[in-house]
């Protein structure tokens, strides 16, 4: 009965890391509620929540809008998710979406 456990255990985590991405993430003043932590992606359903981590942060957003649409950045926050992940001052960020 291990064995099974481990087994789902692992085809669990390769399935979340399948959907892992890394890349740049810069910030917008996205659309929705003052405060809410939002973020656009290409091609994430509207409406799923995505966990951002920067370093030792992590946050959870909600895709709300489409983009990046500059070359190399794989997600935009709002800015209320940016304050979180402590990227006001550098703009733009290495991240890690899953």
């Amino acid at each position: 009965m291990k064995i099974a456990t481990i087994c789902a255990a692992m085809l669990l985590l390769g399935s979340s890391l399948a959907h892992a991405e890394s890349g740049l993430a810069s910030y917008y003043h996205g659309i929705g509620k003052s405060g809410e932590m939002t973020c656009a992606h290409r091609s994430r359903a509207f409406g799923s929540r995505l966990r951002v981590s920067h370093g030792k942060l992590t946050i959870v957003c909600r895709v709300n809008d489409r983009g990046p649409f500059v070359r190399g950045r794989i997600i935009d926050v709002s800015t209320s998710a940016a304050r979180a992940l402590g990227m006001m001052g550098t703009g733009v960020v290495r991240v890690v979406i899953e």
